[in-house]
């Protein structure tokens, strides 16, 4: 790819949890009163604006140096349009990469991580000491892509949602949610509180939590319900190092770039009207989850925790939730 002329930077930010406090608060004095009197550590919060403020500044002005710059703060993402020839900057934390993958149409992403003591970086390889050198790399296209699957949730009155880590298809308040569900040509009527498709990308997150809930539910319901409280007991012969759901929770992670999702059902409900058997499963070309709603009000269609960014799931709704045809790419 030949280097354009003048290109133009689009550096995605978000505010530091300093800066959502003094949305509430108004000046930083009230918010150290209402936090300190709460017993929690002020200075943590200062120390984090700090550093992202200083790597805000060094990166904005290393890309200004470089071609046009347009900042953009997390919470306008959704409609901003961005442009094929958008270099797109992601300045941290990894959260952030995954909300912005979500609103490009295919662009590469540099993620910048602004404090490596902070962040823990899985979507955010580079440093902002790493830029200026990369920076003429990334311009010629000369960076290794690493391509990032998507899911996609198709309702039947035509409107869509992408996921770059996970979906949530429930209750607004996370209460009972009561719908059909379909996989490969099973169905059944359910009642939890809630279903979690998940990514490979995110799979190290909600799914791995799920997941390994499960495990620890499981392990701790063979060791008996009748044992006497107080220490934990040594385990049984059955509890293992190679027990079956620990197993499931450790391999839950799964690459990128695969070709498949995974969902499950949050703490299923059996009763006279609604089953559990079809709680876990994979999701791919060929067998998407197909979910209608059975709920009056308040269902919701969310992906990556954005609970803002929603589409309407109530009763004669049905979404058919599988791999989207666009996909990510992070400059490794």
């Amino acid at each position: 790819m030949k280097r354009h002329a003048d290109p133009r930077f689009v550096l995605v930010t978000r505010p530091t949890r300093l800066a959502e406090l003094m949305v509430r608060h108004t000046t930083v004095g009230q918010a150290r009163f209402h936090l300190e009197r709460l017993g929690a550590d002020f200075s943590d919060f200062e120390a984090e604006d700090r550093t992202y403020q200083s790597a805000l500044a060094r990166v904005r002005a290393l890309l200004a140096r470089q071609g046009r710059l347009q900042v953009l703060e997390r919470r306008f993402l959704a409609h901003y349009l961005f442009q094929p020839e958008d270099r797109v900057v992601v300045l941290g934390p990894d959260g952030l990469v995954a909300n912005t993958l979500k609103y490009v149409a295919g662009q590469p992403i540099v993620g910048v991580n602004p404090d490596p003591t902070r962040w823990d970086g899985r979507l955010l390889p580079f440093r902002v000491d790493d830029l200026e050198r990369l920076l003429p790399q990334i311009l010629a296209g000369e960076r290794p892509l690493r391509r990032v699957t998507m899911a996609l949730a198709a309702l039947n009155t035509g409107l869509e949602l992408h996921a770059v880590n996970d979906l949530f298809i429930g209750l607004s308040h996370h209460g009972s949610a009561r719908y059909r569900l379909t996989l490969g040509g099973r169905t059944e009527e359910q009642s939890s509180s809630g279903i979690v498709v998940s990514t490979g990308l995110g799979s190290t997150g909600w799914l791995s939590s799920l997941l390994t809930g499960a495990a620890t539910l499981a392990r701790t319901a063979c060791r008996g319900a009748a044992e006497p409280a107080g220490p934990a007991p040594t385990p049984s012969p059955r509890i293992r190092s190679g027990f079956p759901l620990d197993d499931l929770a450790a391999e839950s992670q799964f690459p990128w770039d695969a070709d498949y999702l995974y969902y499950t059902v949050r703490e299923p409900f059996p009763s006279r009207t609604t089953a559990a058997t079809l709680v876990f499963g994979r999701i791919s070309a060929g067998h998407p989850l197909v979910v209608e709603s059975r709920m009056p009000e308040r269902g919701v269609i969310f992906s990556d925790g954005l609970e803002h960014d929603r589409l309407e799931f109530n009763a004669g709704a049905r979404v058919t939730v599988g791999l989207a045809e666009r996909q990510g790419f992070l400059v490794a």
